[in-house]
């Protein structure tokens, strides 16, 4: 059936994603945890952070754009 809404969460017009305020919300809560999670282990062990950060400037500085 052409005429049906599809299901796999994109809006049949344009082809972009359906906004759906809710699960915004959980992301924007997920990263903000995550955020608050990593500075707490960096805290808590600053030792292995400080070595972590290394490493990934490390590999920014390797990577180029």
């Amino acid at each position: 059936m052409p005429d049906s809404p599809s299901t796999d969460g994109r809006d049949a017009g344009d082809g972009r994603p359906v906004v759906d305020p809710e699960r915004l919300r959980r992301r924007a809560r997920f990263l903000r945890e995550l955020r608050e999670a990593k500075e707490l282990r960096e805290r808590v062990q600053p030792r292995r952070a400080r070595v972590a950060r290394m490493r990934q400037q490390l590999r920014m500085r390797t990577f180029r754009w």
